[in-house]
């Protein structure tokens, strides 16, 4: 597989990841709390739905939250999750703008491939960097949710968190993975350049000077 296939797999994966990671953080679709079986609970009335930003009670014929706005007297663990899933969320816009950058079809003036293998390690770093306060999060939360309340199942959005880090995760590392040399295309820094003068071997700049000293 060429190196650009594995960025584009690397940057498809991440960009995937990334959608994972804001649907999980914009829905309140955690964790379900109950303290008895869960056709009782829904019953009752007691089934509850939690998430970042909201307490949900599902039942039959309703579904009702309430905003989790005291933002002072709210657990430790909700506080820290949201931090770390809007940081997610964050780093993924500036991680897909230096992969797309870097794709060897986008032209910048002065561009080199010094400079895009440089910005597609930075990319890959941002996005298991994403990866690693998305785990943190999601793994932290239903931890804690569970000490306050009876765990009984994780939602959906829990899920979504999961499977956004892991391809965040692989995404960012396949970009790292395919920035090497790649053995289809010769590089050309610190190439030796043979001059007619002295019949020596000389290191050269390339381009700039190899007009002058490729006469053999």
């Amino acid at each position: 597989m060429s190196q650009m296939r594995r960025q584009l797999l690397g940057t498809a994966a991440s960009g995937v990841g990334w959608v994972g990671v804001i649907v999980a953080t914009a829905t309140n679709d955690w964790v379900r709390t109950c303290d008895y079986t869960k056709a009782t609970c829904v019953r009752m009335d007691e089934l509850s739905s939690r998430g970042l930003w909201a307490e949900c009670v599902i039942s039959p014929s309703l579904h009702h939250c309430v905003g989790l706005t005291q933002i002072l007297t709210l657990p430790a663990y909700v506080q820290t999750a949201r931090a770390l899933m809007i940081c997610a969320c964050l780093l993924g816009l500036p991680a897909t703008l230096l992969i797309l950058m870097s794709m060897a079809c986008v032209r910048l003036q002065n561009d080199t491939s010094a400079v895009k293998k440089r910005r597609a390690r930075v990319g890959g770093v941002l996005f298991i960097f994403m990866a690693v306060c998305s785990i943190i999060s999601t793994v932290w939360f239903p931890i804690g949710a569970n000490k306050e309340e009876d765990l009984m199942s994780f939602g959906f959005s829990l899920y979504s968190g999961w499977v956004g880090s892991a391809l965040c995760l692989l995404g960012g590392i396949i970009i790292l993975c395919c920035q090497g040399i790649d053995p289809g295309t010769p590089s050309r820094d610190d190439s030796f350049y043979y001059s007619g003068n002295r019949g020596t071997a000389t290191l050269l700049d390339p381009p700039a000077n190899h007009a002058k000293s490729a006469r053999v």
